[in-house]
């Protein structure tokens, strides 16, 4: 169609940057399309030098950080399609809500608001964020051996702290608090509600049967909640894949498969949502 999407945007998840996606972009921009991967607000310097501003990170909201993506998006002249890992996931959802892209897939991802489904590997993943209540006004950072578990449970040791030393960061520890285990206990809406019942573009899931943080359960369950939605909503799992899946040894499986979903269910702007039927 005319309207075939030309742009990927490519989000990254927490204890991550834009840094995670160095073999997403050459790869899709090999097959022709412009690929954005852009960082969340000041995160667009490098690994390294955020390890050395943690206040950077501690300082951030997600509704600032939604703001932000949405503006990149908005500058692209045909909807792009949205891929998001973690809690890159709950930023495409967030993003789909707000009626961009034109179709979207969550990797891995972290879960919005009213999903309860919270498996013991998920808990004892978070655990080194949610041990002290003062965390919550810091960037929390995973050591080499939190990390090998939550993220990078299928590699080697040594496969896992080259992977930590390359791209782990910390992450809002606000954040982890919020909109983690406890998100579902407190009063009113918070920043990582979306209306489940809404049209939007396609949306796929993507999970991995290994992954300790956001489980299988996790995924198919945020998926389940968009039951009541006219726009199409799948769930697919990879086997023996973990957190780690975007970067992980066949990573290209994980990125084809997404591709090739979107590029197929894409909705064309101002069209009746294709998905549906």
């Amino acid at each position: 169609m005319s309207d075939r999407p030309d742009t990927i945007v490519l989000i990254h998840g927490l204890w991550m940057t834009p840094r995670c996606w160095e073999h997403w972009v050459p790869y899709y921009e090999a097959k022709g399309f412009t690929v954005l991967a852009p960082s969340y607000p000041g995160f667009e310097i490098e690994v390294e030098a955020l390890r050395e501003r943690p206040e950077v990170i501690a300082d951030l909201t997600v509704p600032e950080t939604v703001d932000h993506l949405a503006g990149v998006i908005e500058q692209v002249a045909t909807p792009p399609i949205i891929v998001g890992h973690s809690f890159g996931g709950t930023m495409t959802q967030l993003l789909l809500a707000r009626g961009l892209g034109a179709a979207g897939v969550a990797i891995n991802s972290a879960p919005t608001e009213g999903v309860r489904v919270n498996p013991i590997s998920q808990a004892r993943s978070l655990f080194p964020a949610l041990k002290n209540p003062a965390n919550r006004k810091r960037a929390v950072a995973f050591t080499p051996e939190e990390f090998h578990y939550a993220f990078t449970n299928t590699l080697t040791e040594e496969e896992s702290l080259a992977v930590w030393e390359r791209y782990a960061i910390g992450a809002p520890g606000a954040w982890v608090w919020e909109y983690g285990l406890f998100a579902n206990f407190k009063p009113g809406h918070q920043d990582t509600w979306v209306d489940f019942s809404a049209d939007r573009a396609p949306l796929l899931f993507i999970g991995g049967e290994k992954d300790h943080i956001m489980p299988p359960s996790v995924n198919k369950s945020n998926a389940k909640h968009y039951k009541n939605s006219p726009a199409l909503t799948e769930y697919y799992e990879f086997p023996d894949r973990d957190h780690w899946t975007c970067a992980a040894p066949g990573w290209e499986a994980v990125a084809d498969h997404a591709l090739e979903w979107a590029l197929t269910h894409a909705a064309a702007p101002g069209a009746p949502d294709q998905a549906a039927g």
